[in-house]
């Protein structure tokens, strides 16, 4: 098909919308609400177009048809697109200075653009309440502008917690009394205003951080997302810059969780060669998702016991960190919000001592470098410190959907039958689809997996006739976590996902069981089943912790 917009040419498909063919094509149009992960909402009303003969449209729910001819800037446009702003911005927006979310400067430039004058926080603040969900999410009533985007992603995620109900004659979004949070933070990456943002832990790691002996981690996905908060193209790789940084803000030491997640992988193999061999509670779940740990808790407590045991990796690297220094304060850098709640659970403690301290996103630990003025971009490159350094190809994927599953495949694979993968390349596993399944022969027995990408997809599934299965609640795992960047789509997904598979793919030992670094810490501190079972497992089924 072809439409024209703005007299020029364009191809298209059936079924896509005006907004999509514009913006493909580099023509700009205002649409503060639309994301590509949810259906048009049609709230903000920014997006609006001219289609000759018909008139005034909103380009983001708007089809395209075969001859069509669209204008997307006139005087009348023009107008009631100010008219909206001015709607949208007396709908108690605050403006923030320190903010780099790019959805919410957005809709700041768009007010300077048509000479709105913005009206201060404060004097708005009154009679909108701010709602805080567990140690992870807060929700400012203040800033929201009605799109219902976190509504309609809450739902997408089989969750459902919240909602829209009307009082006083108006419209609001407002939580489930019924429900429970599971804090993934996909609302926080799908709001366009910023009225939800993780609960910050930045005073107090800047207060410990004055006392020295503060220990940062951080998660496998941060390496390739961390760049995008200053400037750097998706998908890049920083991990030595991040070190450096990190050193700048005083951090005694920086390790990297990809190295537990080798562990994790391990241990989880282990569990499962084991369930096999017995055929109980078969399928094993993954457990490295809290959201999918606290989710099966709420609403699925008949799974509790497909739930593997083992601990995620950055509150066993918290473990062996607490056990190898000398009373340190343990930091993780998370892609995840709800990383802040996990942090709080009683079953987690070792002895009565929590293994990490503090949570901060990735988006904290942006500010943070930012509001030291550190030139990230600029910095050299730092090694990771020892023991817990160097991490194999395994560990790094973690970070994508899909990267448990194969990491600790390869590693079954070899323990089952002696022998290596002849091609632990397992792409069956890998990609943005909301279930894959595989099945591998490992000697004589064909073990069937599936991966959950993205939480709502575990709704209706037939989990019985799987052996293994990876739940990730947010949508291309931990790469789309709700703590990291925005904006965040598909095609951001995508390129985090593959700088994580390059650096796999270059490094030269690819299998968790193969890391001398590993292998080193099962004979110094992991050296008996009593305190291997301390620190890397733990019982899941309290759910106190709301």
């Amino acid at each position: 098909m072809k439409i024209k917009i703005n007299n020029k040419e364009f191809d298209c498909k059936k079924g896509e919308v005006i907004l999509d063919v514009a913006l493909r094509n580099g023509i700009k149009i205002p649409a503060v609400c639309r994301h590509s992960d949810l259906e048009p909402q049609n709230s903000c009303r920014l997006c609006l177009i001219e289609i000759k003969g018909k008139g005034i449209y909103t380009s983001c729910s708007t089809k395209v048809e075969n001859g069509m001819e669209v204008t997307t800037e006139s005087a009348e446009i023009k107008r009631l697109r100010r008219v909206n702003l001015e709607l949208l911005f007396a709908q108690h927006i605050e403006q923030c200075n320190e903010c780099n979310w790019s959805y919410k400067c957005r809709l700041l430039k768009l007010a300077k653009n048509y000479n709105i004058k913005i009206t201060k926080f404060n004097d708005r603040k009154k009679g909108f309440p701010t709602h805080q969900f567990g140690p992870s999410i807060i929700f400012d009533s203040s800033k929201c502008i009605d799109c219902k985007n976190c509504i309609a992603m809450c739902q997408k995620q089989g969750v459902g917690f919240l909602e829209i109900k009307q009082k006083d004659g108006f419209f609001c979004t407002v939580s489930n009394k019924e429900k429970e949070c599971v804090y993934c933070g996909q609302c926080i990456t799908h709001c366009p205003s910023g009225a939800f943002e993780e609960v910050s832990s930045i005073k107090e790691v800047e207060n410990v951080l004055k006392k020295g002996n503060v220990i940062f981690q951080f998660a496998p996905a941060i390496r390739s997302s961390i760049g995008e908060e200053f400037g750097l193209p998706y998908g890049s790789i920083t991990t030595g810059k991040l070190v450096t940084a990190l050193k700048k803000l005083g951090a005694k030491k920086v390790f990297d969780v990809s190295f537990s997640a080798d562990i994790t992988t391990i241990e989880e193999g282990k569990e499962l060669i084991e369930r096999l061999s017995k055929n109980k509670n078969l399928p094993m779940f993954t457990s490295c998702c809290p959201s999918w740990v606290r989710y099966v808790e709420v609403y699925r407590p008949e799974l509790i016991k497909h739930l593997t045991s083992v601990r995620s990796p950055h509150i066993i690297l918290g473990g062996l960190i607490k056990m190898s220094e000398d009373n340190p304060i343990v930091v993780s850098i998370m892609p995840c919000t709800s990383k802040k709640y996990e942090v709080t659970r009683e079953e987690l403690m070792i002895d009565g001592v929590k293994p990490v301290d503090y949570v901060l996103t990735t988006r904290e630990i942006g500010r943070m470098i930012r509001k030291n003025k550190i030139d990230f971009d600029q910095l050299e490159e730092s090694e990771l410190d020892y023991p817990w350094g160097e991490p194999t190809g395994a560990g790094v994927i973690y970070g994508a959907s899909g990267g448990v599953m194969e990491s600790a495949l390869r590693t079954v694979y070899q323990k089952m039958t002696g022998k290596r993968l002849k091609d632990i390349n397992l792409k069956a596993v890998r990609g943005l689809k909301g279930v894959k399944e595989a099945e591998i022969e490992i000697g004589k027995r064909k073990v069937k997996v599936a991966i959950i990408n993205g939480l709502g997809n575990i709704e209706g599934f037939d989990y019985k006739k799987y052996d293994y299965i990876e739940v990730m609640a947010c949508p291309g795992g931990c790469i789309g976590g709700g703590g990291q960047p925005i904006p965040i789509n598909n095609e951001i997904r995508k390129k985090r996902a593959e700088s994580l598979y390059n650096i796999d793919k270059k490094k030269k030992i690819r299998q968790a069981h193969e890391n001398p670094f590993v292998e080193k810490a099962y004979k110094e501190y992991l050296n008996n089943k009593k305190i291997i079972h301390k620190i890397c497992h733990t019982t899941y089924g309290n759910n106190k912790n709301k």
